[in-house]
């Protein structure tokens, strides 16, 4: 795999990640728990789609196939896409939706900080706007983690089956494979072994606070780097998709 094909992957994992993350926190626009959280999930959603579009934006310039953000947005199949299993995990309720955001966050924004040394200008320069964002994602989502960790017996109950039922999926975020070792050894991506450090001390610091327990199983899951997907991204898909499939070329 050549370098410009290479970038073109990478660029997939990043935007997609942001891509059905966004589309999931999307889901809870009018059904939030309180107003507030409605408005916060949404806005937080919106931030992600933002972020793709720049991600995918640039990926289709690296491919020079001529596909847009759109296309690569609404025209691929489910095993084209490149996200972690983690984004796709359904809402189910609040606490599954607060920690899996927990455990995006921490990650992203770590990663993001490594990509603004990227040697790559555009991912750099990126990463430095979506920085800003994240920041605030990360810092949402760790009080909430706290908040409803170290809440009622209830709300805690709910945070530990969540956390119980996430976490296999918090492996991959960290584990490099082929194309992100090419891609640090390049000087274009960010070095997962850097980040994952870093990473644990920030989950270990919040779930204490939190008076949450990380699961002993280190059993993880892993294959959306490379297009390999729970069932339900099928159906986050065709939700995202159906306009644009139903009535292929339309303009608005």
């Amino acid at each position: 795999m050549n370098l410009n094909l290479s970038k073109f992957e990478y660029l997939l994992r990043l935007g997609d990640n942001a891509l059905i993350l966004g589309q999931r926190l999307g889901e809870w626009c009018g059904h939030g728990p309180i107003l507030e959280q409605d408005i916060a999930l949404t806005n937080i959603a919106l931030d992600f789609i933002g972020q793709a579009r720049h991600w995918l934006t640039y990926a289709g310039e690296i491919e020079g196939q001529e596909r847009s953000e759109d296309d690569l947005a609404y025209q691929r199949d489910a095993w084209d896409f490149r996200n972690v299993l983690l984004v796709e995990q359904p809402n189910k309720d609040l606490a599954y939706t607060i920690i899996r955001q927990f455990l995006f966050d921490a990650f992203n924004y770590a990663l993001h900080q490594e990509l603004c040394e990227s040697n790559d200008q555009q991912i750099a320069a990126i990463a430095r706007k979506s920085l800003k964002e994240i920041s605030y994602h990360l810092r949402y989502s760790s009080e909430w983690t706290i908040r409803l960790g170290d809440g009622t017996d209830l709300s805690r109950q709910k945070m530990q089956t969540a956390l119980n039922d996430l976490w296999m999926f918090s492996g991959e975020l960290i584990q490099p494979d082929d194309l992100d070792w090419k891609m640090t050894k390049a000087g274009i991506g960010a070095d997962l072994e850097k980040i994952a450090p870093l990473y644990q001390k920030r989950l270990h610091s919040i779930f204490k606070q939190a008076t949450l327990h990380i699961p002993e199983n280190d059993w993880m899951q892993s294959g959306g780097k490379t297009g390999r997907h729970t069932e339900h991204l099928g159906y986050i898909l065709a939700d995202l998709q159906f306009v644009v499939r139903a009535y292929p070329g339309a303009e608005w």
